[in-house]
């Protein structure tokens, strides 16, 4: 619970008696030394005492496996999933939910576009924190839920931890560093977080589409196109924080953050159709380029006596991609046929303000008011050897005002509601090809009233249940916002502005007449917290969503081609529900079987159900959400030896995904292991061998389209790959 009482306390001991000489006056009494100590809770205890739904993940769980990247310390926790092959990270999913219904923070502030997590090494983070319904603090745009991630803290006592490993995977070596420096001078704690890799990665997939023609003619043409690319990718990322504490009360952070990465991606196919008809033979590209990001955030507080504590926060910052695109397209004897050539240079631009206030009323209940106001500006220029370049642009300007008020109604029984409104002014122009199209802008705002309550059988039981009533919402991102087409690199226009393309092979382009979700969800949990940091918890969710946005493919006659073509662009579809059950067990097997080992487990399972109403069934899911997903881990320490072994276990099953009444997408299973062995030298010195995607198989992963004039299906089969990491990890 929100507090500004202060986490230590001090306690003093009664002096022992003493008897005093007879003959002498009585010694004066000596006080006991008062001892003041103060510590944040560990992480199950500070789960346990949030009103609203939290998981607490901290150092110890985040260096387990010693991961490369934040996205694999994430996929085995409860009811979250990334997509993309295994063992090469991807999107961050909770719940199955696809892109944007997951809120990302860091250090409390939402991420500014274009930034992933995964450009942050673990080694650079002290705590990850899930949330599973939306407060209003931490903001409502957040219909799966929130994961915020906290960059290294500073504290007084000196550190220093150098990391040294490489990855190895498909003959190819991956070198990565990473150092932590943690001190004071004074009043003044700094903690500074460096990091640098080299990527080098193989990949391979056959895709195969099958065509039918129903009418005039009824014929089939079967396309198989095979490809081959290797990416290398270099970085060098840099986090800090760097803290000032005065009187009263008063401190000031300042959290800045540099990432610099280079790619160099170099892609092969062949094309084969058996009609012998294929639009070319094969082709070769590359995609090169470099991505900035600096961004500086500040928070400044200060306590006022007797009326409680301000804080006053901002952030900064600019994120560039440079970077060419070039892809040519050959005939059998290697003569070009098709050339697309195209030099991107993107920028985003991002501010944030905000302000909070916090009073303690009385003892246990504590009331917080504050205003945000966030501005984010992205534009893409685009140009070419064969044209005039495009030039895109899009704004969103979003303000927030919120109080919410949580407090313990009585030993048993904790209370937490809030009140959140937001306004989003969004806003799009282009010039394309010398034109200038149509500005266009949009308006909305958002009211979400939030209930969080948690209640104890028994103030002493390790039992509670948990209940959220919350109102979230999804508003589009930017990039959907720009209306710019991406011509499908398989049946692209040709130098006459001509060219067709196929259902299943269409063309993207933006939707800035895009609305926000909105959703109202309920959440009941049941939890059960063990010995030793366990616990057994379960949890239902449901939400109701309108305005549900997905991808949707039609044929329209479009600007960038003398053909019709196929086209798929965000859209308000309608109306949908989600549901499910989150299951959770972690604990010591010795502390609650006589006896056993000291085998630490761990193990989750979601089951998901959702529904699109204005999609008929079945397989009207909501995109990207799976049936379920399950993990299941275990760690163990030898008893008399330096050496810890450890492994998980991550299952998807396959899917089916309606989209519309005659297009379908289709998942593959999707099976991940994780194991490491970690030796322990000293406790300056350990060393930890890993292998992640252990018994890798293939992705795959497709389409279906079924009109009335034409069928088609595709299927990409993909393979993915071992990865072994060894790392040298020094306390300096």
């Amino acid at each position: 619970m929100a507090s500004l009482a202060t986490a230590g306390r001090a306690q003093t001991e009664p002096a022992a008696p003493v008897a005093a000489p007879a003959a002498s006056a009585p010694a004066p009494a000596k006080l006991a030394p008062v001892e003041i100590t103060g510590a944040r809770a560990n992480d199950m205890q500070e789960r346990r005492q949030s009103t609203a739904a939290k998981i607490v993940i901290g150092r110890d769980e985040i260096d387990r496996f010693g991961d490369s990247t934040v996205g694999e310390v994430l996929k085995r926790l409860p009811g979250i999933t990334l997509q993309g092959a295994p063992g090469r990270g991807g999107a961050i999913r909770m719940r199955g939910l696809g892109s944007g219904y997951t809120q990302i923070l860091l250090d409390g502030e939402r991420v500014p576009p274009g930034f992933s997590i995964d450009s942050l090494t673990p080694e650079q983070i002290e705590r990850i924190e899930i949330l599973r319904a939306p407060t209003a603090e931490t903001g409502a745009r957040a219909i799966a839920g929130t994961i915020n991630i906290i960059t290294r803290e500073g504290f007084r006592k000196r550190l220093n931890n150098l990391r040294l490993g490489a990855g190895f995977e498909n003959g190819s070596v991956q070198p990565g560093l990473s150092w932590t420096h943690n001190d004071s001078i004074d009043d003044f704690i700094y903690n500074i977080s460096l990091s640098a890799f080299h990527l080098d990665r193989l990949s391979e997939s056959v895709t195969t589409t099958v065509h039918e023609d129903i009418v005039p003619t009824p014929a089939t043409t079967v396309t198989q196109e095979t490809a081959e690319s290797r990416d290398k990718r270099g970085g060098l990322h840099a986090t800090g924080r760097l803290q000032w504490k005065g009187e009263r009360g008063t401190s000031l952070v300042l959290m800045p953050l540099a990432i610099y990465s280079d790619t160099d991606t170099r892609r092969t196919t062949r094309l084969t159709q058996d009609n012998g008809a294929a639009p070319y033979d094969h082709s070769d590209g590359s995609v090169e380029g470099h991505y900035a990001l600096l961004r500086l955030n500040g928070q400044w507080n200060r306590l006022i006596e007797g009326a409680g504590r301000v804080e006053f926060k901002g952030g900064f910052g600019e994120g560039r991609w440079d970077g060419r695109t070039l892809r040519y397209q050959r005939a059998a004897d290697d003569t070009v046929l098709n050339t697309y050539d195209d030099i991107n240079n993107s920028r985003d631009l991002n501010a944030t303000l905000g302000s909070k206030y916090t009073t303690l009323l009385a003892d246990d209940h504590s009331f917080v008011a504050g205003a945000e106001v966030e501005n984010n500006r992205r534009s893409e220029q685009h140009s070419a050897v064969d044209d005039g370049g495009d030039d895109f642009s899009a704004r969103a300007l979003r303000v927030a005002a919120y109080a919410q008020d949580e407090w313990n109604v009585n030993p048993q029984w904790a209370v937490h509601l809030g009140l959140r409104w937001e306004g989003i002014d969004t806003g799009s122009d282009a010039v394309q090809t010398g034109t200038r199209l149509v500005d266009v802008s949009n308006r909305s705002s958002v009211w979400t009233p939030l209930f969080h309550t948690v209640w104890k059988p028994d103030p002493k039981s390790r039992d509670q249940v948990r209940l959220s009533l919350t109102r979230s919402y999804r508003s589009p991102s930017l990039q959907n916002l720009i209306a710019r087409p991406s011509i499908n690199a398989r049946y692209p226009v040709d130098a006459h502005g001509a060219g067709s393309n196929t259902p299943t092979q269409a063309d993207r382009a933006g939707n800035p007449f895009l609305k926000p979700e909105l959703a109202t969800g309920i959440d009941l949990a049941v939890e059960r917290y063990l010995a030793g940091s366990g616990i057994l918890s379960a949890n239902l969710f449901h939400r109701q969503i309108s305005n549900y946005m997905r991808s949707v493919t039609s044929l329209e006659t479009v600007s960038w081609s003398s053909d019709p073509r196929y086209v798929s662009r965000v859209q308000n579809v309608g109306d949908a529900i989600t549901r499910g059950v989150e299951f959770e067990a972690k604990f010591r097997l010795s502390d609650v079987v006589d006896d056993a080992l000291p085998i630490d487990f761990r193990a989750n399972g979601s089951v998901f159900q959702s529904r699109v109403r204005q999609v008929p069934g079945p397989d009207n899911r909501l995109d990207q959400q799976p049936g379920a997903t399950a993990n299941v881990g275990a760690d163990y320490r030898f008893r008399g030896w330096p050496v810890t072994l450890g492994g998980n276990l991550n299952w998807t099953p396959g899917y089916t995904t309606r989209i519309s009444e005659t297009q379908w997408l289709v998942q593959g299973r999707k099976r991940v292991g994780d194991a490491y062995v970690l030796y322990t030298h000293s406790p300056s010195a350990q060393v930890r061998l890993t292998a992640s995607n252990f018994a890798p198989g293939d992705y795959l992963t497709g389409s279906r389209f079924e009109g009335p004039d034409a069928r088609e299906t595709s299927q990409t089969d993909a393979r993915s790959y071992i990865n072994w990491q060894l790392r040298l990890e020094l306390r300096l």
